[in-house]
């Protein structure tokens, strides 16, 4: 008989550093018991169909062996299945993972580094642009104009998902502005910074959607005196860039 997810009822905790989820599967007569954990169900919300493992893995940046045991938990409990790739059995799975989530950022305000990968959560495209391009591109490498108590991201969206991802960051408790907005002005260190575009030409960079490196270098070029040593990086970094640029770390400006 085939299996029909009924009811997800729903409790957390938050002790010290650990989230967990406690989900109730009705089926039939029968509840059973699950425990999902943030990684199972930000792999629910990640996993677009047909996807791997290996890809689940890297756009969330969770090592591979935890997101494979993860995903074997998930489909004994009958929330994905695995045939030439992962599929989520019911979109009601991946709405009531996307609230679990949304509720423990609630309980405990994504950090840095969590608030790279919410984004992927969504069911719109996006593409990381400005300052956070220069990042993406250069791998990490290069970061500037930002600190842990004032931390904005930078999102190219489209203009017709604009309304949608402002309610869906409002509902992880982080604000949204069409401007980088003074750090003493907000109520926490993040800040989603939106740039809608009529449409999003997208490029992926270790599991990161971004705008094109062309663009980003064009952007670069626009901030040189901020992104000089940047420029140098990426020219390192790619080949056949030939971008010109020479930087000493001796010209690195005085903070």
């Amino acid at each position: 008989m085939k299996t029909r997810v009924v009811q997800l009822c729903r409790s957390y905790s938050n002790q010290g550093s650990s989230k967990a989820f406690n989900y109730y599967r009705i089926i039939g007569n029968h509840q059973m018991y699950e425990v999902l954990d943030d990684t199972a169900a930000q792999i629910i919300l990640a996993t677009e169909s047909g996807d791997s493992i290996r890809r689940v893995a890297q756009h969330l940046h969770t090592p591979y062996e935890t997101v494979r045991q993860a995903v074997n938990r998930l489909e004994d409990a009958g929330y994905v299945t695995y045939d030439d790739g992962l599929t989520v059995v019911d979109g009601h799975v991946r709405d009531a993972a996307r609230e679990l989530v949304a509720a423990s950022a609630s309980v405990s305000p994504p950090t840095i580094e969590e608030s790279y990968v919410i984004p992927q959560f969504g069911d719109w495209p996006f593409a990381f642009t400005r300052i956070d391009a220069v990042y993406v591109w250069t791998q990490g490498g290069y970061q500037v104009g930002r600190n842990p108590d004032d931390y904005p991201l930078f999102l190219a969206v489209r203009e017709q998902d604009v309304d949608a991802w402002e309610a869906f960051f409002e509902s992880f408790g982080l604000t949204t502005a069409f401007e980088r907005q003074p750090g003493n002005e907000l109520d926490g260190p993040l800040q989603i910074v939106l740039e809608p575009r009529a449409s999003l030409d997208t490029e992926h960079v270790e599991g990161y959607p971004v705008i094109p490196r062309a663009e980003t270098i064009e952007y670069m070029r626009e901030n040189y005196a901020q992104f000089q040593s940047g420029l140098a990086m990426l020219d390192r970094m790619y080949e056949n860039l030939d971008l010109g640029v020479t930087y000493r770390e001796t010209e690195r400006a005085q903070p």
